[in-house]
């Protein structure tokens, strides 16, 4: 079988490397990858961008491709399921129409009160006064998100009033953002589990829970990011996972096998363990809410999990485009998976380009025998006189990963590799995953 990635990112690079582990996949094609996607085993790269739709689906009949696999955002809300399939391709991602659960924030926070699902209250506006006035009247409105896609930087948890009216000013004044529709919610109490599931239209299988550390600082200080690391498993799953089953996956379940909802792909639940204030100290009174969807593979849940995967990633994947879901079994090692993202010391304002940066050359990474595996996001393969060069190319240059039975041991392997990387720029959270380890080891 020949499959096309789309997209360019570390959860790209996770993805390829585990198609290639498959006995049925012969090929793989990355468009455009990245510096490890250009040495992944059975991948080639295809200076192909995610949005050149028409050089896309060209390429794909090209080359006899049997499976493309949509990695970003961006192209999926613009439609590119939509555009391959018409053109008679085999596609794993969802439509324009059902990957609206992640570019519309109000339109998935409708599909949630419709099925019944818990969901921070909310209220919508479409410009910056009418914005103002919603924070001003409402004590609960604190989260401020963008509408649309925002690269994972369009939320603002906000701790006062001012915080919040200072955030409507960013989105409405700075220029970063183009949408102009914000939804203001509610903020929960509590911690946060991202869910990926695999979708076939009709039947919704979990996937490995993880948990992301989206802030940028230790200590969950500073601006949100794409995500700087993450782990799994996650206690906390565990112990709410009836009530996660009941309260979220099996309506999210039920509407699917009565049309009500209609997915085709990964949906990603973002999940939060709410409890009220006053029981802060009890968190066996606390109730699963859901935040917000997307419509792809997390980045850097993705990188996090698909190690731990011992199932063949490419018959699920295949699956879900003929609804066949059903029939497949997915099976996971017992392990701990400990995920640091590698970034530029400016992100998330700016990125790094054109920087040396040097990997360890120790170790195989395409097998993770030593339990260390890199997975480049933001690098690139220059032409250089003796031969080629390795270069920084985004703010999330890399997430280094780290594998063992338990999960203080994952991490000390995630930021002992970590360190082996020669960057100049390079910077990184110290705390990813500690609070797991530590309640492990009690």
């Amino acid at each position: 079988m020949k499959v096309l990635v789309v997209g360019g990112g570390g959860r790209e690079h996770a993805i390829c490397w585990k198609l290639a582990l498959s006995t049925r996949v012969e090929n793989i094609f990355c468009a455009p990858g990245n510096g490890g996607t250009a040495t992944c085993h059975k991948t080639v790269n295809v200076d192909i961008g995610v949005m050149d739709f028409d050089k896309l689906i060209a390429f794909s009949k090209e080359q006899a491709i049997d499976l493309v696999v949509i990695g970003p955002d961006n192209p999926l809300a613009e439609g590119i399921v939509d555009s391959m399939e018409a053109a008679g391709l085999r596609v794993f991602g969802p439509n324009k129409s059902q990957a609206k659960l992640e570019w519309s924030k109000a339109y998935a926070k409708e599909v949630l009160n419709t099925l019944n699902i818990a969901t921070a209250r909310f209220a919508t506006a479409s410009s910056q006064q009418t914005a103002e006035a919603i924070v001003k009247a409402n004590q609960w409105a604190r989260v401020v998100k963008v509408d649309g896609l925002a690269l994972g930087k369009g939320v603002f948890v906000c701790a006062s009033e001012e915080e919040a009216l200072q955030a409507l000013n960013t989105i409405y004044k700075s220029g970063k953002f183009n949408d102009k529709k914000v939804v203001i919610e509610e903020m929960l109490n509590g911690e946060e589990i991202s869910l990926l599931t695999l979708c076939d239209g009709k039947t919704l299988t979990p996937l490995l829970p993880s948990q992301d550390h989206k802030r940028r600082f230790d200590d969950d200080k500073g601006p949100n990011t794409g995500g700087m690391g993450a782990y799994a498993p996650v206690q906390l799953y565990e112990e709410h996972k009836d009530a996660i089953q009941e309260r979220i996956l099996k309506p999210l379940q039920k509407a699917l096998a009565e049309g009500k909802l209609n997915f085709k792909g990964v949906l990603y639940i973002g999940l939060l363990m709410h409890r009220e204030k006053s029981s802060a100290d009890n968190s066996g009174n606390a109730q699963p809410y859901v935040l917000e969807f997307n419509a792809r593979f997390g980045d850097p849940e993705t990188q996090t999990i698909l190690p731990l995967l011992q199932s063949d990633l490419f018959d699920a994947l295949y699956a879900c485009t003929e609804q066949t879901l059903d029939k497949q079994e997915l099976t996971w090692s017992k392990q701990s998976s400990c995920c640091v993202i590698g970034a530029a010391q400016s992100y998330p304002d700016s990125s790094s380009k054109g920087e040396a940066i040097v990997f360890p050359t120790s170790g195989d990474f395409n097998n993770h025998t030593d339990g260390q595996i890199i997975f480049q996001a933001g690098t690139k393969l220059l032409k250089a006189e003796n031969g080629e060069q390795l270069v920084t190319d985004g703010g999330r240059i890399f997430a280094a990963v780290g594998l063992a039975d338990k999960m203080a041991d994952a991490r000390e392997r995630a930021y002992q590799l970590i360190t082996t990387v020669q960057c100049q720029s390079l910077d990184y959270r110290r705390d990813i995953a500690k609070r797991e380890a530590t309640c492990q080891s009690k």
